[in-house]
């Protein structure tokens, strides 16, 4: 199974500039803004990211025209979902683990700005080792 440990730095420095957006903005703003003051962030602290980062789904030996667009990927190997919702529902640790599943990453943050604190998650696709 994977080990959180393997990107504990990376993870805890996400986690922060989570943090950050939320005590300088608060809630009650669209996703958009959180997306915007995060990429803000990540530039002026030299984290290395990309933003609405695409995937595309192989299967057998083509890929299908549907793709995916992670909000961003973060030290090259970690997804961050943001949200903005009134709670986490079982759809959206799902959209996490599929992006897991198509990028081969082995952890995803899904993040919510829309309550009264911040509330985050860690998401472990268990399957890669």
């Amino acid at each position: 199974m994977f080990n959180i440990i393997n990107n504990k730095e990376e993870s805890y420095a996400i986690d922060g500039t989570l943090f950050d957006v939320y005590n300088n903005l608060g809630s009650g703003f669209s996703e958009m803004v959180y997306k915007d003051a995060l990429e803000y962030e990540f530039l002026k602290n030299n984290m290395p990211f990309e933003r609405e980062k695409e995937f595309k789904v192989k299967y057998k030996d083509t890929f299908l025209k549907h793709k995916f667009y992670a909000d961003f990927v973060v030290f090259n190997n970690i997804i961050l979902e943001i949200k903005t919702i009134e709670c986490f529902h079982a759809s959206h640790y799902n959209q996490c683990l599929n992006y897991l599943k198509i990028s081969g990453y082995k952890l995803a943050i899904l993040a919510n700005f829309n309550l009264i604190s911040l509330e985050y998650k860690r998401i472990i696709d268990s399957k890669k080792k």
